[in-house]
């Protein structure tokens, strides 16, 4: 037999070994990057792409042991929202909380956790200092209360309630009274169109049925024009 036949000879065997063997490596890679992607949205809200519940509250204690005081928890609630979805239909309402879900994230920014806890309800936890949260509250309720373009060019009014709380004002870093307090801020100022800032009354406050009960005193900033 010809010298150059016997050698590929012996090499096409091995050749075609490592390419049977690399065939299951590179279907697990696949699988892989197929199982990832289904974790990933797992985490991820459908209808508007925020983070899910457990997501969010996970990222939110990182964020919050990393940078303690200057952060802050800020709850939003939509207004009048089952008036629009009974005016309006639900495709409408459904437009309506995908804007408000990008308009909270691009506040908030990319170092943030943000989720929709459900419903029409809302959480971001950021950093924040305090020297800047008067000015970001008051732009984060001005953002909210711009009218949301249907499909079809229509415009609907919308308006939201916010409750924020800071460790440094709450008294807490726990962020389950964080969220407790920034929910009894958010509803002393239901409609009232202004962000909420809790005290450490508000972290006190029992919560009933997940909500506050008391009025404790809040300050309040941004209102819409």
């Amino acid at each position: 037999m010809d010298p150059v036949l016997r050698i590929q000879g012996r090499v096409g065997p091995r050749v075609l070994l490592l390419t049977t063997a690399a065939l299951p490596l590179a279907g697990w890679a696949v699988h892989a990057v197929a199982l990832h992607r289904q974790l990933a949205m797992a985490k991820r809200d459908p209808l508007t792409g925020l983070l899910r519940r457990d997501a969010y509250t996970a990222r939110a204690r990182h964020i919050l042991a990393r940078h303690g005081d200057d952060t802050a928890v800020v709850l939003v609630d939509a207004d009048h929202f089952k008036q629009i979805n009974d005016r309006l239909g639900h495709a409408a309402g459904d437009a309506v909380l995908t804007a408000f879900a990008a308009r909270l994230a691009a506040w908030a920014g990319p170092h943030a956790a943000v989720g929709r806890l459900g419903g029409d309800e809302f959480a971001a936890l950021l950093p924040l200092p305090h020297a800047r949260r008067e000015v970001r509250l008051a732009q984060l309720m001005r953002m909210l209360h711009t009218p949301v373009i249907l499909d079809g060019g229509r415009t609907v009014d919308v308006a939201a309630s916010v409750g924020a709380a800071a460790p440094d004002t709450a008294g807490t870093r726990d962020l389950t009274r964080l969220q407790r307090a920034a929910d009894a801020a958010l509803y002393d100022g239901k409609h009232s169109g202004r962000a909420h800032l809790a005290t450490a009354a508000h972290a006190a406050v029992p919560s009933v049925n997940g909500r506050r009960a008391g009025r404790p005193g809040t300050a309040t900033w941004g209102r819409a024009a």
